[in-house]
Formats: structure tokens, C-alpha cells, sequence
């Protein structure tokens, strides 16, 4: 199969989308609530308006049958426990957020109020739900598995910089599914040859230290895990890793945008509309527990020519040709 197909859904028919007519009924509104990160961040705002714009394309309008609370920690992961609690009291009729950093804590407050998550990295694996076929509870949504994108990441790092053999894993503490994903690169490590240096850290103030240890420890190149908080220090992690002269492989196309080396991840468009299906199916009256979790979307291989000029590294021919976009 092509690298751009999908990895493999379990719930491509349960997920094709309705026609408009099977629309909500008429006269209701529906409350849906948002547990985001720091509203004022691009990306944020880009994901959200992207996942508002599709529910419209499904009847669900604001201001006439869709009613929308968002709820951020403003970069704040410490509020994490409150500001969840603060969403769920508002007893709205389904929570969306992303991936397992929020899920995690939507779960600790409600075990009633439906949730969909959007790009969990391992949601069997952390237990936020009891198989991809069968979700169980009140949790269901789009699940981008770290189990297999970090070992993938990890050769065509390997491959744009073959050389380097002691790679650094930044990663974030506080994320349900970074433990599973540093294990699922022990392998492949060991079959590439590679030592790996997890290095953890869990706000921006802690970025600077880690970048040292890296340097100290003599890493070579470094794979970066997705998370909220990474997400929003992407600047910052880009220009450490190009002042410590650290060629990058990132997890999405906004890293590689604000200056990392390499991404292979979904895309986070079609992510977001995808996610709208669920939600549209259980505000018709579907449960969370019957709608399996989908391992999809397209992957896209994104390299930023700059950031490698930076670096003084050429990226091979070989891996260039199969890039999705460059950055120039």
C-alpha cells in the first residue's frame, strides 16, 4: 500500500460521511465543549477553525442548533485537572480535545459526558480506551499511533542523517503516551545501530536545559514527540535545535514550518474534519463505547531545505524525492 493511504481504518465505513439532509433534528441545540491549549497560538486557532468549518459542512451551525464552550490552559499544563473539571460541569453533550495529554484528564472528570479526541497517540496503550475495535466507556475518536510513527521517524531520520548514531528523544513527562513510544523505539534503535538519549521536559523553561544535556551528552540528532506543549514551543525547539546544530525529526508540518528539519505525521487537516464524523454520529444518538477508534489519515513527509542549509547537511536525493512538501 502507498505510504499516503491510510494506515489502516477500522472504521472507514462507520465513517463515511452523511449526506447534509441527515442533519440534526430540527429546534435542537447542541452544547459541545472544547479543551484546547493556548487560544492565542496559530495553530490552535488553525485546527479548531478547521474542525468548526466541518460540522457546519454536517448542519451543525453555530448560533442556531450548535452551541460551542472552549476551555484552554492557555500553555498552562498544571490547569489541566481544573479547567477540565470547569468544562465538564458545564454538562455539555460531548467534549472534544486532542490527543492523550487533555484525554487523560477529560477522563479523570467524567465517565458519563461522551468524549472525541482528535491525534491520540496511543489510546489503548494509556488506557483511555480498551481496544481500537472496541472503545468501551464514554471515549472514542482519531488515534495517530506514536508505536509506529516514532520508529518510522526514527529510520528516515537514520536516513537523512546516516552518520549520526546517538539520537536524542525529546520528550514530555506529563504525556500519557511518550512511555509506550520511547519503548517501541527500543528495537528498532538496536537494529539501526542507534543509541538513544530520552531527554524529558515539560514546559518551554525547560527546553534550553535540554538542549545542553543533548549537547553534553554528544547527540547527534533528535527526534521530537508531538505533544500540546511541545506544540506550542515549536519556535523555540526549532531555533535550539539549529544554534546546538541538531538536524531534527519532528511530528507534523508546523514543526518543519517554523524551522525543524524533517516531519513524517498526518495531516492535521484532514485529521480535524475527519473527527467531525464522530461527533455528528453521537449527537444523532451513537455511543462512544460502539464506534471504534480509526488509525488514519494521510501521511505527509515534509523537509525544510533551509533548516538543512542551516545546518550545512544534504538532504539524500533518495529521501527528497519522496517528500510531500518542502520548505524552501
Amino acid at each position: 500500500m502507498d505510504r499516503r493511504a491510510f494506515l489502516g481504518t477500522l472504521a472507514g465505513g462507520l465513517l463515511a460521511a452523511p449526506l447534509a439532509a441527515e442533519a440534526q433534528p430540527a429546534g435542537k441545540v447542541y452544547r459541545v465543549g472544547i479543551l484546547g491549549d493556548k487560544a492565542s497560538d496559530s495553530n490552535e486557532t488553525q485546527v479548531w477553525q478547521t474542525f468548526r468549518a466541518a460540522l457546519r459542512e454536517r448542519g451543525l451551525n453555530e448560533g442556531v442548533n450548535l452551541q460551542i464552550e472552549y476551555r484552554g490552559v492557555e500553555g498552562n499544563a498544571a490547569r489541566l485537572p481544573e479547567v477540565a473539571a470547569d468544562l465538564v460541569r458545564l454538562k455539555p453533550d460531548l467534549i472534544v480535545t486532542r490527543g492523550s495529554f487533555f484525554t487523560g484528564a477529560l477522563k479523570a472528570a467524567t465517565s458519563s459526558i461522551p468524549i472525541v479526541f482528535v491525534a491520540h497517540a496511543d489510546p489503548v496503550g494509556t488506557g483511555h480506551v480498551a481496544s481500537l475495535a472496541r472503545p468501551g466507556g464514554n471515549i472514542t475518536g482519531m488515534a495517530v499511533l506514536q508505536t509506529e510513527l516514532g520508529p518510522k521517524g526514527l529510520e528516515l531520520l537514520h536516513a537523512v542523517v546516516p552518520a549520526a548514531t546517538r539520537i536524542a528523544v525529546l520528550w514530555h513527562p506529563g504525556t500519557p503516551s511518550a512511555v509506550p513510544g520511547l519503548k517501541a523505539l527500543e528495537e528498532p534503535a538496536r537494529l539501526l545501530r542507534l543509541q538513544l538519549q530520552p531527554i524529558g521536559a515539560q514546559t518551554a523553561g525547560e527546553l534550553e536545559g535540554a538542549f545542553s544535556i543533548m549537547a553534553r551528552g554528544g547527540t547527534q540528532a533528535v527526534l521530537v514527540f508531538s505533544t500540546p506543549p511541545f506544540i506550542t514551543a515549536r519556535q523555540r525547539i526549532a531555533e535550539l535545535a539549529i544554534a546546538h546544530r541538531l538536524p531534527t525529526m519532528c511530528q507534523g508540518r508546523l514543526f518543519v514550518e517554523a524551522g525543524g528539519l524533517v516531519s513524517y505525521y498526518p495531516n492535521h487537516e484532514d485529521t480535524w474534519r475527519r473527527a467531525t464524523v464522530y461527533v455528528d454520529k453521537i449527537l444523532r444518538g451513537a455511543r462512544p463505547a460502539d464506534l471504534p477508534v480509526e488509525q488514519v489519515t494521510k501521511l505527509e513527509l515534509v523537509i525544510n531545505l533551509k533548516t538543512a542549509k542551516a545546518l550545512g547537511l544534504t538532504i539524500p536525493a533518495t529521501v527528497l524525492a519522496r517528500a510531500d512538501h518542502v520548505v524552501q
